[in-house]
């Protein structure tokens, strides 16, 4: 057996879900760039890089990643609020699709950048369009209390001076507004947004257009609902949004690509208990998984050799971190579970691993794939 903990993928899941995605936004013609921040494993890259999908990148690390696992760079973007010079120059000399620039600095020093490589650059100008996705504090990106992106105004302003930056092409714009989210009503006011906004700027005849990601996934019952709904996303937007004739759209999805095709894997180390609350301590802490931690995600949890039996015993799932914020799941309704029941904890795909540090110099998981229709299993 495995040594715990681990991260198990389900590639044929995962390769389902890619099916699923691409086939919906193929209906209207859009593109999908997949958001690597949710989860960089080599791996999964290469098979979501040969299931033709784009790349989208927040650091040159991940660029790196990208490249290094089959992404052309045609179909790679490039996003972040703080990209550094080394950064920049590295998008450039690998003549990446598009620089997301969410300042007017940064656009100055793309410019400056190119100008020393004697190259010309394709930039996509994020604007923060206020929009409330609905979703946790911590994973909002739109609003103008957040620090993405350029103001209505400063993209007015770039876009009537394009002259000042001989070294740039201002292609088109991008938009996102966060994370797991769920209404589809909150894309449809994106969208309606994005439509006000290009009207304002005159940008309709642009090529580009990128309005992020955000789809959610169920955490609650992923076994029920594996595959999120990518029929009513792209709907949505095929509905409401208003893109000129020629201006291609964009999506950077991640969570929705891989979230439900990842578990952690973890052993019962102890079980305690007092007046107040019964114990169960795991060999995997927040090192291996912050989420709960960070921001108070709920995963569910299942006592896997005890999959069958009723679920009778309310626990904290605890790990071994010196921390009192190690707790992976508060209230957790499981069978009377024991020392050396293995334990999943579900819909960690996304936002997992990738985040995984060595906090309290503890191992990081190991990787084990498999596919749930077949036998096969790989340890890596």
């Amino acid at each position: 057996m495995m040594k715990t903990p681990y991260y198990q993928y389900d590639i044929g899941l995962l390769q389902r879900t890619l099916s699923e995605a691409k086939s919906e936004a193929s209906l209207y013609g859009y593109h999908i760039h997949y958001a690597i921040k949710a989860n960089a494993n080599p791996t999964l890259l290469g098979i979501i890089a040969k299931a033709g999908f784009g790349a989208d990148c927040v650091s040159g690390n991940e660029i790196h990643a990208a490249l290094s696992n089959g992404f052309s760079p045609s179909g790679i973007v490039f996003a972040g609020v703080g990209k550094t010079d080394d950064e920049i120059e590295l998008s450039i000399r690998n003549d990446i699709y598009c620089i997301h620039c969410e300042s007017v600095q940064e656009l100055e020093v793309i410019d400056r950048i190119a100008h020393h490589q004697k190259r010309r650059t394709r930039v996509a100008l994020r604007i923060n369009p206020n929009v409330n996705a609905n979703t946790h504090k911590s994973i909002t990106t739109g609003l103008k209390q957040n620090k993405f992106g350029l103001t209505l105004t400063e993209a007015k302003a770039l876009l009537s001076s394009t002259s000042k930056y001989a070294n740039v092409e201002i292609i088109g714009l991008h938009f996102h507004i966060g994370s797991q989210i769920l209404d589809m009503d909150v894309f449809k006011h994106l969208a309606l947004a994005v439509n006000s906004i290009q009207e304002e700027l005159g940008t309709q005849s642009l090529p580009y257009l990128n309005v992020g990601g955000g789809l959610g996934i169920n955490y609650q019952n992923p076994e029920l609902h594996p595959i999120p709904d990518f029929k009513s996303y792209f709907s949505t937007f095929r509905t409401w949004l208003k893109h000129g004739n020629g201006q291609k759209v964009h999506f950077e999805l991640g969570r929705s690509l891989v979230g439900q095709c990842g578990q952690l894997i973890t052993c019962v180390l102890y079980t305690k208990g007092n007046e107040d609350k019964r114990f169960v301590v795991v060999d995997a802490g927040m090192n291996a998984l912050i989420r709960p931690a960070l921001y108070g995600a709920v995963h569910r949890i299942v006592n896997l050799k005890k999959r069958e039996l009723p679920e009778k015993f309310v626990y904290d799932v605890v790990g071994p971190i010196c921390e009192t914020t190690d707790c992976l799941g508060e209230e957790v309704l499981l069978p009377e579970t024991e020392r050396g029941d293995l334990l999943a904890i579900q819909s960690c795909g996304a936002y997992a691993e990738s985040m995984v540090s060595d906090y309290n110099l503890r191992d990081r998981p190991g990787n084990e794939f498999c596919n749930a229709e077949t036998p096969e299993t790989i340890h890596l």
